[in-house]
């Protein structure tokens, strides 16, 4: 199937590991050029050169943190100088802390809103008026699906990335007359290093080991396993894609049918 990706302009945020790396990945593999940004220059530099190797496309990549909205605008007009258009940003971070409510500082507040929900707001600002000259665009947010269902220990995650699901309608509807589709992207359980840290911690407070509760995980999961961050990247293709042309302002679970609502 043809997604008509090829030449396009692509930001992937958090692209160093775990679900960001393998849609970078996925979108160089249908040609498009590929701006990645992470906060970890070595690893970020280390899978961009392997994405690079393996798929002969066009990658661009810098060390960005996305909480700092100077930071982002700079690297959005370095790819646009560089790729001669932006289509399509996935917006991505790394997840809040697992702790409970009560052991939660305002300063970890703080925290997990610029992270998870402002960096969201500084790469919309930087890529919007890209799109707009285009009259064509793709935001894509990868959140979790604790916006649909609130995940024990996770109260920093649960609160935040639901803010984000707001944003995403706001901006569905205030800039679909302009071509621009915004949608949300919910993972379950992913094999990715994010889950090993909420696992290790899991772990610790149940004084089992990692493995029993990824076993767990799996169990709960109607498909009996975890996803893998390549099939998380498939549905943010598909959401980039022209066949997904008329769907905007809607979070999409990929989650093995853990979400146990309608």
């Amino acid at each position: 199937m043809d997604l008509g990706l090829k030449g396009r302009g692509v930001i992937v945020a958090a692209s160093s590991q775990g679900i960001g790396r393998a849609t970078a990945q996925a979108f160089a593999r249908e040609g498009a050029q590929v701006a990645m940004c992470a906060r970890t220059e070595k690893t970020l530099l280390e899978a961009a050169d392997k994405i690079r190797t393996n798929t002969e496309a066009e990658v661009y990549a810098e060390k960005v943190d996305v909480t700092d909205s100077a930071a982002v605008q700079h690297f959005v007009e370095q790819v646009a100088k560089r790729f001669g258009r932006i289509d399509v940003c996935v917006a991505n971070a790394g997840g809040p802390p697992a702790k409970n409510f009560l052991s939660i500082s305002t300063e970890e507040w703080h925290k997990a809103v610029d992270t998870n929900f402002m960096s969201v707001v500084h790469l919309a600002k930087a890529v919007l008026p890209h799109m707009q000259r285009h009259q064509w665009g793709r935001i894509i947010t990868i959140t979790s699906v604790s916006v649909k269902q609130p995940v024990a220990e996770l109260v920093l995650s649960n609160a935040v990335r639901a803010a984000v699901v707001g944003l995403v309608k706001s901006l569905s509807n205030e800039f679909g007359k302009d071509g621009i589709l915004v949608n949300n992207v919910a993972p379950g359980y992913t094999a990715t290093e994010r889950l090993q840290e909420l696992a290790g911690v899991r772990a610790l407070a149940g004084g089992t080991s990692a493995e029993a509760i990824y076993k767990k995980w799996a169990a709960e999961t109607p498909v009996r396993r975890l996803g893998q961050p390549g099939e998380i990247a498939d549905l943010i293709l598909w959401l980039a894609s022209e066949r997904a042309a008329y769907i905007t302002g809607q979070t999409i679970l990929a989650d093995g049918g853990i979400y146990p609502g309608l």
